[in-house]
């Protein structure tokens, strides 16, 4: 893939600064369009269910099943998004999500739109959702320079709650004034404005290995490099902290509206522009806070504004006070959400992006589909303001852990290292050859043998998340002062693709501190299966 352009000037700080880019700029406008048409969607369809029987199990149900998909789809969707061409999947994608919205506008239009149907079509549509999350984020460093990553990921959070404020406003004034149908008609012609963007963007030919990477292998790539990365799995946990308790708001939010503040569909769509502009002016002041305020501080003071503001809404049946109180949660949230996508923008190498951020859709969706479940039962059973008040409980204990669990300090150096001797093999195994055992011997001096063996630990993770299975380091009986390196790699395509730009520039630095502690490079041999071709 051709490296992202680089900055137009250094130091750049600007919130605003990617969208100078015009290729960048068409896009996210056409996300923005996508994401306006999907939060009036949602507005119109829990509008469509609020004065059913059961209403708050219906209202809460259709977030479960806007987010469900994401659970199921998710890394499927990285997988493809990481194997074949983002740009025509994404374009293939919105072309279904426009058949699926059309039928649903028609099925309203004639009356014939019972919950459970309109609760299947959402569902569908969360398919799409899915099919789409982890493609668009991959997306980003392509045409972002590194140094405006942080910026462009605040971006993503403004463009998604400028949607919600300006995708439930207009949703409610229709809902109020047409009805649901032309929501959900006006959905489906988002999907069109995303598709024209898409068209106008000429991608760049992928460049690296010869061969695309199939399906099955590629997804057990993804869920390795997830599993041996302490930094992605640290930003999982502190997605799940917050957002199970968090989703309590844009899951019953609705029924806020209706029982404790008496206001209509309109009044709805005020409460949620709130939280969308408070997310507007948080990203606003990002590139800024960011400057003087930790990373783990900040966590700690966004999720400390959003447990209060949970208080406030569960015991303070004003409109005055809900609506400002809902601006400063809007504004945690973004800070919340943006500084973790951030940091796991900054960390993942280009090969496995989509699939990591897969599995953080997957986290976060699952997050806010359970807790949507939860809150609603919880609303069922002992009322509004109890569920309110335990998620506020819930989420000032999740701020607390970040004393304990705090985000992981590490960056580093993410882009592609090419450092491996290419092996030379007088056997010439298939692609698809294997397993194949990896050895790498060193000689070390007794003085440094406990600081190799701690050095290699992350060597080892090194390995695991760039194709090995099993890794192991071991001392030979005959020798003293050796030291052998074992992993195991599926197969010999896999090894192949840490020779050709799985690693990075941090892996490589990992290794040359533990070879810099041995006498010489390792000896290293490649062992295969034993019936591998002459």
């Amino acid at each position: 893939m051709a490296p992202a352009q680089t900055s137009a000037s250094a130091g750049e700080t600007s919130a605003w600064a990617p969208l100078r880019d015009k290729i960048f700029r068409g896009l996210w406008i056409g996300v923005l369009a996508s994401n306006v048409g999907t939060w009036m969607q949602t507005v119109g369809a829990q509008w469509h269910l609020v004065h059913e029987p059961d209403a708050a199990t219906y209202v809460s149900l259709v977030q479960t099943a806007t987010m469900l998909p994401v659970l199921l789809l998710a890394l499927p969707s990285g997988t493809l998004a990481d194997t074949f061409d983002r740009r025509r999947l994404l374009l293939a994608v919105q072309v279904g999500l426009f058949v699926v919205a059309g039928t649903l506008t028609a099925l309203t239009v004639l009356d014939r739109m019972p919950p459970p149907l309109l609760l299947i079509f959402t569902f569908l549509l969360g398919v799409g959702q899915a099919l789409t999350l982890p493609t668009w984020q991959a997306i980003i460093p392509e045409v972002v320079p590194r140094d405006e990553l942080a910026s462009a990921s605040a971006l993503g959070a403004v463009n998604t709650n400028l949607a919600r404020s300006a995708g439930p406003a207009v949703a409610g004034l229709l809902v109020a004034h047409v009805g649901v149908a032309a929501v959900f008609g006006l959905n489906a012609l988002s999907f069109v404005i995303f598709a024209v963007a898409l068209l106008r963007w000429r991608r760049p030919p992928e460049s690296g290995t010869a061969h695309a990477e199939r399906f099955g292998p590629a997804l057990r790539a993804g869920g390795r490099y997830v599993r041996y990365s302490p930094v992605v799995r640290r930003i999982l946990l502190r997605v799940v902290l917050f957002v199970l308790p968090g989703s309590i708001v844009w899951s019953l939010l609705p029924l806020v509206a209706e029982r404790e503040l008496a206001m209509g569909p309109s009044g709805y769509g005020i409460l949620l522009a709130a939280l969308g502009v408070g997310a507007v002016l948080g990203a606003l002041l990002m590139p800024r806070v960011r400057e003087h305020v930790p990373a783990n501080r900040l966590l700690v003071l966004s999720g400390a504004v959003y447990g209060l503001a949970l208080l406030v809404v569960a015991t303070v049946a004003s409109v005055l006070v809900v609506v400002p109180v809902l601006l400063a949660a809007g504004l945690a949230w973004m800070i919340q959400v943006s500084r973790m996508n951030a940091s796991l923008q900054l960390f993942l190498p280009n090969w496995v992006r989509a699939r990591g951020f897969a599995v953080y859709q997957v986290v976060f969706a699952g997050g806010q589909a359970l807790g949507a479940l939860l809150w609603g039962q919880v609303t069922e059973a002992f009322g509004l303001r109890a569920a309110f008040l335990a998620a506020a409980a819930l989420m000032l204990l999740g701020t607390v852990t970040v004393r304990w669990l705090p985000l992981h300090h590490q960056e580093g150096d993410r882009s592609p290292a090419v450092y491996w001797a290419e092996p030379h093999l007088m056997l010439e195994p298939h692609l698809d050859e294997g397993p194949v055992l990896v050895t790498s011997t060193f000689r070390v001096r007794p003085a440094n043998r406990a600081a190799f063996v701690a050095a290699m630990q992350a060597v080892r993770r090194s390995r695991q998340r760039t194709g090995a299975t099993r890794w192991g380091l071991f001392r030979p009986g005959e020798a003293t002062d050796e030291f052998v390196e074992v992993y195991l790699v599926p197969t010999w395509d896999e090894h192949l693709r840490q020779h050709e730009g799985r690693l990075t520039g941090s892996d490589e630095q990992e290794e040359q501190k533990a070879w810099a502690l041995a006498d010489g490079p390792p000896v290293v041999s490649h062992l295969l299966p034993a019936d591998s071709g002459d």
